[in-house]
């Protein structure tokens, strides 16, 4: 398995544009790529091609939302100093890396990715049969691989087309990292690295390849990882020629697996826009304060003085996100007795979702007053992602010869 070196060690993670952001995406999304911001170099993007797959036939709900969940994102904690946040649309590199990487890509690999029927089927509705939606995961490939990604955030669900990013970059490697004069220009390149380094390196290249040794191949990304003679291209050289292959053009990622969301929709059912059970990060406090006080509950309560069961009440569901263990072990006593209310049980979920998006809410208030703002903010974070992009497509360019001068 090819390794990622560190100064690709970069994590990319985008998000539709469809309509506006809720708690299931807080919960799911948003607070993990808060913690993500202080740990990785991270891009974030608003991916506005992706969204075309599915809503072509009516591209107004895209460019509402983009600037609405840009400021959903800043409000929720995502800081465009520490990560680069951009619209995919406005870095066109992504195109024309993933139209290249369509000349290699096997048709099979994209029919049978797991998703791929498994939309078509969810959404019966809409008009899927098209190129486009067969090939969104290879411009998800092109998304990660054109910034070098060493990791992408993704549920189970998500793996499998992390799985076909590998393999594509695999493939382009193997087809055209194998420039002229290789094994020569990676010999060069082991003696930069000094008498000592290059003696260690070819031992440990010596035992990986002829016994399959690991922890020799281990050891010697680490030798790779530490040296300081030689740049960039030669050290992605020097990873292909310690496995057997040839220049790393395009470093494999890894998915960095996130906990599925445990947020509940007000029905009990996960919280999404298609079921129409969601609590919108910006809803009016009044607004959300009814709609968890007119939420449904165990149906066996029909009176008040009726016992329920909290397992089969939605609203429990919302305590096991936002209560302390003594407030869930009141709910879990006073159901089961009858000793509390449905409308008591809810106090404590509507006071916690209020005090949540309370911050949040005001910080996009700010946000709102200020598009100017939020647009620089975004047009910097274009900027940013380009170059790394255009660095990538040079390399793509000349490794696929199509360089001319």
């Amino acid at each position: 398995m090819n390794t990622v070196p560190s100064q690709h060690a970069r994590v990319l993670s985008g998000m539709r544009p469809t309509g506006r952001l809720h708690l299931g995406h807080y919960h799911g999304v948003l607070k993990n790529w808060v913690e993500l911001q202080h740990e990785y170099d991270c891009y974030f993007f608003v991916a506005d091609w992706h969204a075309l797959t599915t809503h072509y036939d009516d591209p107004s709900i895209i460019q509402e939302s983009v600037w609405d969940m840009v400021i959903d994102w800043l409000a929720a904690g995502v800081n465009h100093g520490e990560a680069k946040l951009f619209i995919q649309s406005m870095v066109p590199e992504h195109a024309e890396l993933h139209l290249l990487l369509s000349m290699i890509t096997p048709l099979g690999w994209l029919e049978r990715v797991p998703s791929y029927k498994d939309q078509q089927e969810k959404l019966k509705e809409r008009d899927l049969a098209t190129y486009g939606f067969l090939g969104y995961p290879l411009l998800q490939a092109a998304d990660i691989l054109i910034y070098k990604a060493g990791m992408v955030p993704v549920g189970e669900d998500q793996v499998a087309h992390v799985e076909l990013t590998r393999e594509v970059a695999r493939r382009f490697n193997h087809i055209y990292g194998r420039e002229p004069g290789f094994e020569q220009a990676a010999e060069q390149a082991v003696k930069k690295m000094g008498k000592k380094n290059a003696k260690l390196f070819n031992r440990y290249r010596k035992a990986y390849q002829e016994q399959g040794d690991q922890e020799a191949l281990e050891a010697a990304r680490a030798l790779l990882e530490g040296q300081q003679n030689i740049g960039v291209a030669d050290r992605e050289r020097l990873f292909g020629y310690l496995e057997g292959g040839g220049r790393l053009i395009l470093a494999e990622p890894q998915p960095l697996l996130t906990h599925a969301s445990k947020m509940p929709g007000l029905d009990g059912q996960k919280m999404s826009k298609s079921y129409g059970n969601t609590i919108a990060l910006r809803d009016e406090p009044e607004v959300i304060e009814n709609a968890l006080r007119t939420m449904p509950t165990d149906t066996s309560r029909v009176r008040r003085n009726d016992p329920g069961d909290p397992k089969k009440c939605p609203v429990w569901q919302f305590h096991l996100v936002y209560s302390d263990d003594s407030t869930k072990e009141w709910v879990q006593e006073g159901c089961r007795s009858a000793g509390i209310g449905c409308v008591e049980c809810k106090q404590p979920v509507i006071n916690a979702v209020l005090q949540e998006l309370k911050p949040i809410q005001e910080r996009a208030r700010e946000f709102e007053e200020q598009p100017e703002l939020v647009r620089s903010i975004i047009a910097e974070g274009c900027e940013e992602a380009r170059d790394q992009a255009q660095e990538t497509m040079e390399e793509v360019r000349q490794a696929m010869g199509l360089i001319y001068r």
